[in-house]
């Protein structure tokens, strides 16, 4: 059994439901796959179709999503529940799932849905060049008013757009977008919005790339290749206390530590998401017995495998 991934084409199925509308009519003119794909919707249209089934299923999406969420809201990770009071900014990217509820009739705001290729058309950089869509991190800020109105200035150029006959639109939509996403960037700790520029940056952001490449794991025949901080050592081609010397400086955690935290990320997402059963859930993550897997589970958690899924 693989592990769905929900596509383009499965989130139009779906917005026909929750625009009221057919998918003909909400593919925006001039898309092709030379440039990629760009939408945008409205928040508070979007929920007055759903007729009470408002929250978004838990799942990874092939594409990325910028959304201005405006009300009281939860976003729920594998790890960690995140509650939104007011305003807030979220960024999705394919690597992590999510799922989103409001928790209240007062919902407004826009979101918009893109693909790497889009951005990537015209600018020639990847979005995994910008912090803010790196794996690992949990991308939801709260904002205040203020920013807030701000940033539903860009949505509103961005709708506006969309709707012309400018034959250079999505040039310019593009540029909303990267502005959006630098407005994320700003709030992110400065830790890790800094720009790698030396030897040691180099190294972590090297690392990271290799953990993440190991990520989703989408089938029963995918199985981790690099389990310790000896094995990504090894394949940086520098000495395991480096390594650890390098991210201890840069995260404040040891090497053996973000491994074991990723690992555990991919565990929670595939005892909710999948119909594996624990040994072949150990045995994707690299584990070569049920019981390792389960007291690595339990060690981290406190939790065992099967009473974290009876919970989910």
């Amino acid at each position: 059994m693989n592990m769905e991934i929900k596509t383009l084409d499965d989130f139009y199925r779906e917005a026909e439901i929750f625009t009221g509308r057919k998918i003909e009519t909400l593919i925006p003119p001039g898309i092709n796959k030379d440039i990629g794909h760009f939408n945008i919707f409205d928040i508070a249209a979007s929920i007055s179709k759903f007729k009470g089934k408002h929250s978004m299923p838990y799942n990874r999406r092939a594409y990325y999503k910028i959304s201005l969420i405006r009300g009281r809201n939860r976003a729920e990770y594998a790890d960690r529940i995140i509650e939104i009071e007011t305003n807030a900014l979220l960024f999705a990217t394919p690597q992590v799932p999510y799922y989103w509820y409001p928790l209240d009739e007062h919902q407004a705001g826009n979101f918009c849905i893109f693909s790497n290729e889009f951005l990537s058309a015209k600018s020639g950089r990847s979005l995994e060049d910008f912090p803010i869509f790196r794996p690992g991190a949990y991308p939801v800020f709260e904002i205040n008013t203020s920013l807030a109105d701000e940033i539903q200035l860009i949505f509103d150029k961005m709708s506006r757009e969309i709707n012309s006959d400018y034959e250079y639109k999505y040039d310019l939509i593009r540029s909303y977008v990267f502005e959006l996403i630098h407005y994320g960037q700003k709030l992110q700790p400065a830790a890790h919005s800094a720009v790698a520029s030396n030897a040691s940056a180099r190294i972590l952001s090297l690392f990271i790339e290799l953990l993440e490449r190991q990520f989703p794991v989408e089938s029963q025949g995918q199985k981790l290749a690099l389990r310790t901080a000896s094995d990504y050592a090894e394949r940086l081609s520098i000495h395991v206390n480096h390594l650890n010397k390098v991210l201890k400086e840069a995260t404040g955690r040891t090497t053996t530590d973000i491994i074991h935290s990723r690992i555990l990320q991919e565990a929670k997402i595939l005892l909710r998401q999948t119909e594996w059963n624990i040994a072949e859930i150990a045995y994707n993550l690299g584990f070569e017995e049920a019981a390792h897997f389960s007291n690595f589970f339990k060690k981290q958690t406190n939790d065992s495998p099967h009473h974290y899924r009876s919970r989910s």
